[in-house]
Parts: structure tokens; C-alpha cells; sequence
């Protein structure tokens, strides 16, 4: 069905989800903000599988970049991909708003006084040709590399490869950040590993080795942050003798207030104490 009024809402999700809604069969998104895709990325991964349309988005490559940096963001897209419900592509567009296209309709976001709007046409003629028009730019743009791993397949190698108790704790910890990003704005997806594999006592060489086998970063990636969390106070180690070899490296969480913290708990007291 179409979208035949305009739309007015306190956020960029509400009027998202109203275009996804709005078709079964495929939407094409111009020149998107980072509100825009980070709004499109929460909305689709929220609705049930096969109930929204493929999403085609074209979007300025420094603006994608930017939003993918944020993991819980990169992961949860990474998903959508996987699944074959969003394309991500890159061009710079001559449109001045974020354009939603559908077969049926147009769908123009404009922001004003803390609202925003979607202004709508359902023009049969003009609608046809920005749908052709659109789906051509999408078509002619490359494509995104996405390198974040799917959400899905880090979770499920989490609880293979590691154990659920970890998995539960990474999922809290998830869940209670609204961004992962490591810049102050939220923790890193590393950071989050070694601080739940601490809560949990894994060992170094098992987390390190499955965050570089699914994806997330190097195991050199993995032991400068954990020496880093080291020195800061925020881990500990300990030795652990094999048959062969040096000794691998039991991670235990270093500081008492962590100790003690729930798992929603611990990345706020982690962020905390590393901006101390």
C-alpha cells in the first residue's frame, strides 16, 4: 500500500517505520543522515523476518563509515546484509533531504522545530520515475564492505567456542550501550570481549583467538588492549601451565567496584574508571 499523507513524528524511527511498513516489495533510500541509517538499521533488525521490504541505500561513503564504526550498529547491518534484506552503496547525491522510494510513493524527510516530517507524493507518473531513477543510481554505485561480522554469528561462536555464561554477560553488556565505538562513546567490541572473558576467567589465547576467528579484530588487536586494560587496573592475568609451550594468560577482572557489578553494570563502571 501506499503512503498517501504526509507524516509527522517526534523521531526519524517512527517515520522510518511507517515506509517500511508501507510496501512488501523494495525501498530505495538517497542520500540518508547517520540518524537515518542508524535509524533504518534498529527499525529493520526489530521487525520480524519477511515482514519488510529489501532496502537499497546509497549513501555518502565518509557518512557510512562514520556510522559503522559504532559495532552494536555494524553488527546488527552486517545481519540485514547477511539475510539479503539491505545493500549498503556509495555515491554523493545531488538530493538535498533523505529521499525514501517505493513503488508507491515519496517519501521526503524534512526536520524542524525538534519534529520531523515526511512529506509524501504519490503521483503515479512522478513517483515511477524516481523509483527508476533511484534504482539506476543504486545500481551504478559500489557497493559498501561492511567488515564487521553479522551479530548473529558472533553470538553463536561466543557460546560454541567460549561458553554461554559469557555470552549472557556480552549480551548485557550490549544491551546497556546505547554505542559501542571506543572513542569515548561507548566501549569497543574488544574491550566488551575481554572485560566479559575476565568476568568469566577465559583465557587470552581461547577469546583472542575466537574474536579474530569470527572477525572482530587481530590477536594482536586483542593483546594491546588487553595490556592496556592491564595497566589502567581494569584486568588481571594469571598464569596457567600447558604440556607445551610458554603458559597461557587466565583473565580476571582487576578492579573490586567490577568485581562486584551486575553484567548491565560493568560498562558503565569500566568506561568510568578508564576516563579516570
Amino acid at each position: 500500500m501506499a503512503i498517501r499523507s504526509n507524516l509527522l513524528a517526534e523521531g526519524v524511527e517512527d517515520i522510518i517505520s511507517s515506509v517500511l511498513s508501507s510496501t512488501a516489495d523494495e525501498i530505495l533510500v538517497a542520500n540518508p543522515t547517520a540518524e537515518v541509517i542508524e535509524g533504518l538499521v534498529t527499525v529493520a533488525t526489530g521487525f520480524d523476518d519477511g515482514d519488510h521490504p529489501t532496502i537499497h541505500l546509497v549513501a555518502d561513503e565518509a557518512v557510512l563509515k562514520d556510522v559503522m564504526d559504532d559495532f552494536i550498529v555494524a553488527s546488527n547491518a552486517a545481519d540485514l546484509i547477511a539475510d539479503g534484506t539491505l545493500s549498503l552503496r556509495t555515491a554523493r547525491d545531488d538530493v538535498e533531504n533523505t529521499l525514501f522510494v517505493t513503488p508507491n510513493s515519496v517519501v521526503a524527510l524534512v526536520g524542524a522545530g525538534g519534529k520531523v516530517a515526511g512529506l509524501v507524493t504519490d503521483d503515479e507518473e512522478f513517483v515511477k520515475t524516481a523509483f527508476e531513477a533511484h534504482h539506476e543510481r543504486w545500481a551504478d554505485a559500489p557497493e559498501f564492505k561492511l567488515r564487521t561480522p553479522p551479530l548473529s554469528r558472533v553470538r553463536e561462536t561466543l557460546a560454541e567456542n567460549i561458553d554461554e555464561d559469557t555470552l549472557d554477560d556480552f549480551d548485557a553488556v550490549l544491551n546497556s550501550l546505547s554505542s559501542a565505538r571506543g572513542d569515548g562513546d561507548g566501549l569497543d567490541e574488544v574491550t566488551i570481549s575481554l572485560l566479559v572473558a575476565a568476568r568469566n576467567n577465559v583465557l587470552l589465547y581461547d577469546i583472542s583467538k575466537w574474536g579474530e576467528d569470527v572477525g572482530i579484530a587481530s590477536k594482536a588487536t586483542f593483546s594491546r588492549t588487553k595490556t592496556k586494560l592491564e595497566d589502567t587496573g581494569l584486568i588481571d592475568t594469571e598464569k596457567v601451565p600447558i604440556d607445551v609451550g610458554r603458559p597461557r594468560l587466565r583473565l580476571k577482572l582487576g578492579n573490586d567496584r567490577l568485581v562486584d557489578a551486575s553484567s548491565d553494570e560493568l560498562a558503565d563502571i569500566a568506561q568510568e574508571l578508564l576516563e579516570a
